[in-house]
């Protein structure tokens, strides 16, 4: 158990962003009167940490800034909710992925340097579980890569986190790229590619394995960057969807926001940008290659997790199914317990999500 609860921490993930994003991030935004406190020992932290960002920064030009990847990305997609931590957790058993850590996500530029120091004192202050789910939480583990992201950029969705009045406006230019400039996109590419240069250096991998929902919404950009990549796409009975990311947003932007949003705005913001996100991967895609993409319903996928993994591995032509399957055995076999949460549908959730997404029970014949 770590010494800080989590709807109790006095800074939020900001602290290990580089003071020019900090300063992107914040600027021109009202931090609400409840919040300053936790806005100035961030800001004061982050002030504090970024200069050290330099020492990284030279190291990955002389280490890996010119190394070429050795692989296309494996990219898992869905929204929030939709079972992709747990398919992440399965397939980063195979140890010739590399993949973003949760201590990365906090602190992207104290990877290659300060590292040991840094981490020690995250893992004894982070707590064990997440909130919302009651999933382990450890600072080696894999963590999807937008926190990580909106610590190194200001051009990412996850800014919603800390400022959630702007959330719709997040999401049209950085979850979709709808709204977004030439320059922005340019910086993405490249801030996306040192991450994952970085990400594989840091955990010995071959190959990236991506978990982040943020993703759904890029699919024709990633397909640019990585000509090759792969995609899991999952999709997951909607009225759970909607019940479990309700609870996870609700629960998970308390310790992070610097401005209040009401729970109904909240719940407008999932039930809008969930469709936002359905039709733009949709739309988008058609731009896979042929044998790149496989789609998934996850309650298929968690009654048979070996055997849906072996299949996707087939299925994408992924090498090493053979050499991880002993590993992925036993991480399968240690979850057989977990209980996970329940969920009752009330008459306000079915109807919220028969008029909002009928057109996902449609497609993907989902019912109660």
């Amino acid at each position: 158990m770590g010494l800080l609860e989590f709807n109790k921490l006095p800074i939020n993930t900001l602290v290990g962003a580089d003071w020019k994003t900090f300063k992107a991030i914040t600027a021109g935004r009202d931090i609400d009167a409840a919040y300053k406190g936790k806005y100035r020992l961030t800001k004061a932290v982050c002030r504090l940490l970024s200069p050290l960002a330099a020492l990284q920064d030279r190291r990955y030009e002389k280490l890996l800034a010119n190394q070429p990847l050795e692989h296309d990305p494996v990219f898992i997609l869905g929204h929030w909710r939709s079972g992709t931590t747990f398919v992440h957790n399965v397939f980063s058993c195979d140890k010739h992925f590399g993949y973003n850590t949760t201590y990365q996500t906090v602190f992207p530029h104290l990877m290659m340097w300060g590292q040991p120091f840094f981490k020690k004192n995250m893992s004894w202050l982070m707590p064990d579980k997440r909130p919302t789910d009651n999933m382990e939480l450890a600072v080696d583990l894999p963590q999807e890569e937008e926190f990580a992201l909106s610590n190194m950029m200001p051009y990412t969705y996850y800014n919603f986190w800390f400022l959630p009045k702007y959330q719709q406006e997040y999401a049209d230019k950085y979850l979709l790229f709808d709204d977004i400039s030439d320059e922005e996109l340019k910086v993405f590419e490249e801030v996306f590619t040192k991450l994952i240069k970085i990400s594989l250096w840091n955990t010995k991998g071959t190959q990236f394995l991506s978990k982040n929902p943020p993703h759904t919404g890029r699919v024709k950009e990633l397909v640019k960057m990585f000509p090759n990549a792969k995609f899991i796409y999952l999709m997951r009975n909607p009225y759970t969807v909607f019940e479990s990311t309700r609870s996870f947003f609700t629960n998970t932007i308390q310790p992070l926001k610097l401005e209040d949003i009401s729970n109904e705005q909240l719940e407008e913001n999932i039930l809008s940008i969930y469709a936002k996100l359905y039709h733009k991967y949709e739309s988008d895609k058609k731009y896979i290659p042929e044998g790149n993409l496989i789609e998934v319903k996850f309650e298929d996928f968690e009654a048979d997790a070996m055997g849906m993994t072996e299949n996707i591995y087939q299925s994408l032509s992924i090498p090493g199914f053979a050499e991880a399957q002993g590993d992925i055995a036993k991480y399968v076999g240690g979850k057989k317990g977990y209980k996970k949460n329940k969920y009752k549908y009330d008459d306000r959730t079915i109807r919220l999500v028969e008029e909002n997404w009928d057109f996902a029970l449609k497609q993907w014949d989902y019912n109660l």
